[in-house]
């Protein structure tokens, strides 16, 4: 259990409470991405006065902070030790929490060079569905035996229970880094990123959008000058391209802010072949992340990851759907029924938020 505060009694108790009624409970911090999976539903149990960071430890690389600390606050004190969270956690707005950030498992554009946001989750404190706590994972980098539920935690859009710490690997920012812009056809930009990973660059972002390909390439100066100089094309200055990676992170770009279709993510293969799709297309991750705006029915979307042996949610619409990620095959939707009996065997946390059953 985390150090004591007072709002830890009142989650714990409400938690309790709702659990004898019968009553499902909302699990709620900024808000910033109610949007994302199914409708919010139940009693909101704000969990935004658990705040503050509790331990930040630069040589050790890992802070640790309650679940309703914003996560500006957690990046400004990273920043001003020369570190930073990796994964690159959009933001969506201002109101952001670290128990959101976790919660919700969306990695921004260093995803495929830095990991994602389970990969940098070293620790948590929960409570359950009972009203009970729990301690998962540590404080250190070092592995420990066991099953990681602590990791588990990570994207399971609190269906198995109330984030109440977290513990974070962090590490330095980099010495330099340098946004170069290649004008490339869809098929083009996928052939070369599909043989950028062969070569010994420091890339550590990538994406196309309307013809051009953005290669954001992060290291030491000798590092970066040298792969600028491999790589060749336009060198956006430092603000713009700071304008541009912030906008691709937080999904304030002209592609997503737009009113439109349906934004659909689709996870599929790197070497996956560009798709003919009507609508806007975005790609990152190297070609494993592909947005696509989109009128299409889902089951169409979905049989077209699936053949490309992906699978696709529905990330943003004009309104909530029941069903925004992929149905799983019986035997993971079994491992997930018995889990939330675990952790919450009455259902009334965050329901129908993951998957409708759940």
């Amino acid at each position: 259990m985390p150090a004591p505060h007072p709002h830890l009694d009142f989650l714990s108790e409400a938690i309790a409470t709702a659990r004898a009624a019968r009553r499902p409970v909302a699990i709620r911090g900024g808000g910033t991405k109610d949007f994302y999976g199914g409708p919010v539903a139940g009693d909101t149990l704000d969990v935004r006065p658990l705040s503050g960071i509790t331990s930040y430890e630069p040589t050790e690389l890992v802070i640790t902070a309650l679940a309703g600390t914003p996560l500006a606050e957690v990046e400004s004190v990273l920043a001003g030790g020369g570190q930073h969270l990796a994964f690159e956690p959009p933001r969506y707005g201002a109101g952001g929490t670290v128990g959101g950030m976790v919660a919700a498992g969306l990695s921004g554009p260093a995803r495929a060079r830095a990991g994602c946001v389970r990969d940098h989750v070293l620790g948590v404190t929960l409570i359950n569905g009972r009203g009970e706590f729990g301690t998962f994972g540590g404080q250190v980098m070092k592995n420990v035996a066991g099953y990681d539920v602590s990791r588990l935690l990570a994207g399971s859009l609190g269906v198995l229970g109330v984030l109440c710490e977290v513990s974070l690997k962090v590490v330095p920012r980099p010495v330099a880094s340098v946004t170069l812009v290649r004008s490339f056809d869809e098929s083009g930009a996928l052939s070369l990123l599909n043989t950028l990973h062969r070569r010994p660059l420091p890339l550590g972002a990538s994406a196309w959008y309307d013809g051009g390909l953005y290669l954001r390439l992060e290291g030491s100066e000798p590092a970066v000058a040298a792969g600028c100089a491999a790589l060749g094309g336009d060198r956006l200055d430092d603000t713009q391209a700071a304008a541009w990676w912030a906008g691709l992170r937080d999904q304030t770009q002209p592609f997503f802010a737009a009113p439109g279709p349906d934004l659909w993510r689709l996870s599929l293969p790197p070497t996956a072949p560009a798709i003919p799709l009507a609508g806007g297309q975005l790609i990152e991750w190297g070609g494993a992340l592909r947005w696509w705006r989109t009128d299409a029915p889902a089951e169409d979307v979905r049989r077209r990851a699936t053949v490309l042996g992906g699978h696709a949610t529905r990330f943003r619409g004009a309104r909530p759907v029941r069903d925004p990620f992929t149905p799983l095959p019986e035997p993971l939707r079994r491992v997930h029924r018995e889990l939330k009996k675990a952790f919450d065997p009455d259902h009334i946390l965050n329901p129908g938020r993951l998957y409708p059953e759940f």
